[in-house]
């Protein structure tokens, strides 16, 4: 209904800013924030990383520098990868899944071996030979959408969308496909039971050293890899035979490395696969989950996505090129919520930080999620703005302030599919249903593996 006092026609509304996490109100203990950090990463922080170029973070074990500023960035990410590589501290959590040789862990030329094998499946042109299930699974999750209507929670829906899309486009089944299913809920499982921190997160740890892993944690990744086992394997019969669709899977067991001419072997390819699906998956339905919530309040952004999408019609990948206001509204939903809130690397050899000097195996951590508000960048950056790419800030940003898929030659393989999935479902969405938010419930961003809402979005 209008309100009761209208402002003049000429009066701007304030728009309402999007849901962001309390900051750390004090310094605290190492063990306290051990505690914090274990429940959320956002709110462990204190607030003033938000204008930080640097903080130092000294404990008994190692020692941790947080860079904002992007001349640092770009020398860890971009100019000298190899002298920065993944911490193996962020493998702690996920070697259980993802075994020893995914393309998320590795480094060296074990990955450069690997991503020469994984970019090929990537290629634009190969997304545009995969848009007919892209965009099935668009259509299929409108259709799941349609029975009830009303008071849906978005993460959930987000998941399953983003799912169906990883199974339609990597093995040509839909999420109904019941080793998919099984699949996905596994997943589900294994995400709410994997617990950032543990000991080998702490410090260096021999291999035989226990890690201590919950017992569900275990046994989800145990059946997971079961489960991709059987899609690989049935996959590799059928290529042998010369009956296996022509999507990412069959293109990528049959790549050979361009130098070396090797293959993934099956166990090689069960480790690709698993983070396929956790990356592609969790990261795709963490923005897809708050792209939605922010189109139901700010609704004069949803018509204009809901218009394109009303023109989407299937026939072509070029056509999710022309949606030009939808991508300006993915890229600000990337950029308030990165769904990998922090990347983490090492140095190999002693470095020089904006006068500090870091010792070898020091950890340089790098956090989209603060670079991405950062009050000395960006131009109001707690705002939702899309309009903003098309502004000076924005344009000198996005070049060095704006890493949602890291950057450099450790970027995420499959940004340009997640850009165009991400596009395809939100607008599709947008043109089929008029999305509101629950009233007076906002949901409370907490990062763990991804950025999520604490209870859900609604």
């Amino acid at each position: 209904m209008p309100s009761p006092n209208p402002p003049p026609s000429d009066q701007k509304v304030p728009q309402p800013l999007p849901p962001k996490p309390p900051s750390r109100a004090k310094d605290v203990s190492f063990l306290r924030y051990l505690r914090l950090f274990g429940s959320d990463i956002l709110s462990a922080q204190p607030a003033r990383l938000y204008r930080a170029w640097m903080a130092e973070f000294r404990t008994p074990i190692f020692r941790s520098y947080m860079c904002n500023d992007p001349a640092l960035i770009q020398r860890v990410l971009r100019e000298r990868p190899d002298d920065f590589p993944k911490s193996d501290r962020v493998a702690e959590g996920l070697r259980l899944l993802l075994g020893a040789n995914s393309v998320f862990l590795t480094n060296g030329d074990i990955w450069k071996q690997q991503r020469r094998i994984i970019d090929p499946a990537f290629s634009g042109g190969r997304i545009q030979t995969i848009y007919p299930a892209l965009y099935a699974a668009a259509e299929a999750t409108v259709g799941r959408l349609s029975p009830g209507g009303e008071g849906i929670e978005v993460e959930e829906q987000a998941s399953f969308a983003a799912a169906d899309v990883i199974f339609r486009t990597l093995f040509s089944v839909p999420i109904e496909h019941k080793i998919a299913s099984q699949t996905f809920h596994e997943f589900r499982s294994f995400q709410r039971n994997s617990p950032l921190l543990n000991l080998g997160a702490l410090g260096k740890l021999p291999r035989w050293f226990p890690r201590l892993h919950r017992s569900k944690a275990r046994n989800s990744a145990l059946r997971i890899r079961e489960l991709i086992i059987q899609f690989t394997q049935a996959r590799r019969i059928a290529i042998e035979q010369g009956t296996a669709p022509d999507d990412l899977a069959t293109k990528i067991m049959t790549t050979p490395d361009p130098q070396t001419g090797k293959t993934f072997s099956d166990p090689e390819m069960v480790d690709q696969v698993a983070i396929f699906f956790l990356a592609g998956h969790e990261t795709s339905a963490s923005t897809l989950g708050w792209g939605l919530y922010l189109m139901a309040i700010y609704p004069e952004w949803q018509a204009k996505v809901a218009a394109e999408g009303a023109r989407l019609t299937g026939a072509r990948f070029g056509e999710v090129s022309q949606m030009r206001t939808t991508r300006d509204v993915f890229r600000e939903t990337l950029r308030l919520y990165p769904p990998v809130p922090m990347l983490v690397r090492e140095t190999t050899r002693a470095e020089e930080l904006r006068g500090r000097d870091a010792p070898v195996g020091s950890q340089i951590v790098i956090s989209p999620w603060h670079l991405h508000r950062h009050t000395r960048l960006w131009e109001n950056p707690d705002a939702f703005d899309p309009g903003r790419w098309h502004t000076e800030n924005g344009r000198e940003c996005a070049q060095k302030a704006y890493i949602p898929f890291s950057a450099g030659p450790r970027v995420c393989t499959g940004a340009s599919f997640a850009m165009a999935e991400g596009c395809l479902l939100l607008a599709k969405i947008c043109a089929a249903f008029q999305i509101t938010p629950v009233q007076d419930k906002v949901p409370e961003p907490i990062a763990h593996l991804t950025v999520r809402a604490r209870h859900g979005i609604d």
